[in-house]
């Protein structure tokens, strides 16, 4: 009798399914430059047991208040401080925590081609006040220099506005807000045929790889730091100059209640660390056409292998956090 119990008692166990995943949801800005990240990310998921959800996509302000009312667990491109503004808005640290930093050292700036910056003289942002060298950058034939600048919705696109009206340089810039990389496309080309161009970038991104700074391109500095709700704001580099950014560190926004019920997820995310100059390599060969699903998750697959003994010690330390 007893023996029938205990085969009974296997057979209902056998027949019981099985724990279903935790699905985590993730959410970003839909720049195809950042799925490696969230490959990686996915990757280390998927060896803690998680089942890693379908990607959201929304502009900043967006993704801060999705993953802040649990409509998304995280976000993988979180810049503090240009972002510091929309993760308030979205309930700050009641809601939200803040993961890393995944990398540091993230910097954005103005930037015109070398070969007008050296012919001109120019080195600052405000000399396009000056009508003769705005028009040097004018594409639409309103005497204004035009500047590829950030979509809505960025956070670099808050500071180019605020930047404009703070030093004066409304009437003499137009902030042009199409789709950026569209935009810096054709900037290239007009790179390559020798016409001036002038833009916004930053780093990582693959930009850096075609238009080098200092070979190709320079920065230019602006007359003084000034952010959006920043009071004494310090955008100065320490050997002087100022590209009017902050310099960034990218952080991984977590929401706060995920954050708590799962702590395997939380010490991989507070854990893992890709440097900023793996992630301008990857992002460079991901533009020159290794753009397939399939191609970036094998990208993704290399640098977790580049960095084999750190990765297996942060997915132990997430495998017994509790």
């Amino acid at each position: 009798m007893r023996t029938k119990l205990l085969l009974t008692m296997a057979a209902m166990i056998l027949a019981t399914p099985a724990a279903q995943a935790e699905t985590v949801r993730p959410i970003g800005s839909g720049q195809l430059g950042h799925q490696i990240i969230y490959d990686v990310i996915e990757a280390g998921l998927t060896q803690l047991g998680y089942q890693n959800g379908e990607m959201l996509t929304g502009t900043y302000p967006v993704i801060n208040l999705s993953v802040a009312q649990g409509d998304a667990d995280y976000s993988a491109v979180y810049w503090k401080p240009l972002q510091d503004q929309f993760f308030a808005q979205a309930g700050g640290d009641d809601k939200l925590l803040l993961a890393g930093p995944l990398y540091t050292g993230a910097m954005q700036g103005y930037f015109i081609d070398k070969a007008t910056a050296d012919a001109h003289h120019i080195t600052l942002l405000d000399q396009m006040k000056d009508p003769a060298i705005a028009a040097l950058f004018d594409t639409d034939g309103d005497g204004k220099a035009n500047l590829i600048g950030c979509n809505p919705g960025w956070g670099c696109e808050a500071v180019i506005e605020h930047q404009l009206d703070a030093y004066g340089l409304r009437d003499h810039i137009n902030h042009d807000k199409g789709e950026y990389f569209a935009l810096i496309a054709n900037a290239i080309e007009n790179y390559k045929h020798g016409k001036p161009i002038f833009y916004t970038d930053w780093q990582p991104e693959w930009t850096n790889a075609v238009l080098v700074p200092d070979k190709d391109v320079v920065f230019l500095n602006v007359p003084f730091s000034s952010l959006p709700g920043v009071e004494n704001a310090n955008t100065k580099w320490k050997d002087g100059r100022d590209p009017g950014f902050a310099y960034n560190d990218n952080y991984i926004l977590v929401n706060k209640k995920f954050a708590e019920a799962n702590p395997k997820a939380w010490t991989f995310f507070n854990g893992l660390r890709m440097p900023i100059e793996d992630l301008n390599a990857v992002m460079y060969r991901i533009n020159s056409g290794e753009k397939s699903p399939e191609q970036i998750e094998a990208i993704a697959k290399e640098w977790i292998a580049k960095h084999q003994a750190e990765w297996d010690a942060l997915i132990a330390k997430a495998k017994s956090a509790s």
